[in-house]
């Protein structure tokens, strides 16, 4: 929903998924096997699933440079960053760090993990606080595909209980994410709903 709102795209939101039920449907299992979220459904184009491939698809379509270059050179770049992004920030931020202290009854955090996670995450964050030190972006100094797949973790990270490292760059790189219209309407939402108390 960030990329589509960046891109200016109508969209028409189907919520389904978590609270709202419904991956299981026959109608959702037509569209993906795997039962899960994002679906995109562009006019009688097949349908996409993975965030990976439904973020590509919208650039090659429908951005223009910066937000998706012409050059493969170029996109390589941006497409690079986006799959560290996805591969070594998400995966270890969702599960390890994420679960265990929201989706994880506070009785049963294990602490020593989560702090052990964090600090995995951290050393990977690093790469970013270095990139971050070089340029206004993650890709470069304009934003791009590659902020999308990397800042929408980062609100989370900033607002769960837990003890950050100070990642200069990351702060003020993150400070200006929560600047965007697109990213306030469509990352910075609550998440009380998948609390575990």
């Amino acid at each position: 929903m960030w990329c589509l709102a960046e891109l200016g795209l109508p969209v028409q939101r189907h919520d389904i998924g978590g609270r709202f039920g419904g991956t299981n449907s026959t109608q959702f299992t037509a569209l993906n096997p795997n039962q899960t979220i994002p679906v995109l459904q562009d006019g009688t184009g097949p349908p996409i699933w993975e965030t990976g491939a439904i973020l590509r698809y919208l650039c090659c379509k429908y951005a223009k440079p910066p937000f998706w270059p012409t050059e493969i050179e170029h996109q390589s770049q941006v497409d690079q960053w986006a799959e560290w992004a996805k591969i070594n920030i998400a995966l270890s931020f969702t599960g390890p760090v994420f679960w265990r202290v929201i989706r994880t009854a506070a009785a049963d955090h294990n602490q020593p993990a989560i702090r052990a996670a964090v600090t995995a995450l951290e050393h990977k964050l690093a790469i970013a606080e270095a990139q971050l030190g070089r340029n206004k972006f993650l890709a470069g100094n304009s934003f791009c595909l590659t902020d999308v797949q990397f800042g929408h973790i980062l609100y989370r990270y900033y607002n769960i209980e837990i003890t950050r490292k100070a990642l200069p760059n990351l702060a003020r790189y993150y400070g200006g994410l929560t600047q965007r219209q697109a990213y306030r309407d469509h990352v910075m939402l609550g998440y009380d709903d998948l609390r575990v108390s």
